[in-house]
């Protein structure tokens, strides 16, 4: 369903201000966090700092299990990997996300960890962080949080798949991109794509064509822009426009299944 850019919008207005003071409190607020939440680790966790340039593994699907994981810059991606060969992007992660809890449960990472970009990681050996998180109760709060919040992350996920348009699907794939960006004091207007459209689609569930379609769409709706002629640079000129779509079609969505 399009947006409608012509309805009387009078309440939206008056309460813009206010909702856009909130999210830009909220951004504040997750930045801190990060910051709070890379100095703890950083301070009473030995670590190993490693540079990863777009391409590097930081692990592989049936290595061992012996260390945890945390960007501290750059972007990766999680691809799963099937018996019969079909793989799978299941999950992006940015500065301050933990890599591996899947590894945790039987010993054995269960996905492969791709750089994206140049960044660093560092890596945790799972025994010092255990003693750590005993000597030191709000280590450990802290690593179930983040247990938390990836679980949270991936039912979100899971309900953008299964929930919404394949238009409505890339829209709330580029706000997340643009919200995660915002929390990590970067600039939101434009974004640069690291996956592919392949990847992308592979990630939303759709075809390469769906994704270029529904680019296309959103770019005609000014929603998006195109700031290069590889498309791989995306203007994004009022997130909460995008926002304001995605949640559009959530509602028609959920009423059509109501009916």
């Amino acid at each position: 369903m399009l947006l409608d850019t012509t309805a009387p919008r009078h309440h939206d207005d008056a309460a813009a201000p206010a909702v856009r003071r909130d999210e830009r409190w909220e951004t504040r607020q997750e930045a801190r966090r990060l910051s709070e939440m890379l100095a703890l680790v950083a301070e009473h966790v030995p670590l190993q700092r490693r540079v990863l340039h777009a391409g590097e593994s930081v692990y592989r699907c049936g290595d061992a299990f012996t260390q945890l994981f945390v960007l501290n810059t750059g972007c990766c991606k999680l691809i799963n990997s099937a018996a019969d060969g079909r793989a799978q992007v299941v999950g992006l992660q940015f500065r301050g996300d933990w890599l591996g809890f899947d590894g945790m449960a039987d010993g054995r990472y269960r996905c492969d960890a791709v750089a994206l970009d140049t960044g660093e990681i560092w890596a945790l050996r799972y025994d010092q962080l255990l003693a750590a998180c005993a000597a030191h109760p709000p280590l450990m709060a802290l690593l179930l949080g983040e247990m938390s919040r990836v679980i949270s992350r991936d039912r979100d996920s899971l309900m953008a798949l299964t929930t919404l348009s394949a238009d409505a699907r890339v829209a709330e794939f580029l706000r997340l991109m643009a919200d995660a960006l915002a929390e990590r004091g970067l600039r939101t207007d434009q974004i640069t794509l690291r996956m592919t459209r392949a990847e992308i689609g592979n990630y939303l569930g759709m075809t390469l064509e769906s994704v270029s379609r529904a680019l296309s769409r959103l770019a005609r709706q000014h929603l998006i822009g195109f700031a290069d002629g590889a498309r791989r640079e995306i203007s994004i000129p009022d997130v909460d426009a995008l926002a304001a779509f995605v949640g559009n079609a959530a509602t028609c969505g959920a009423n059509a299944t109501l009916q």
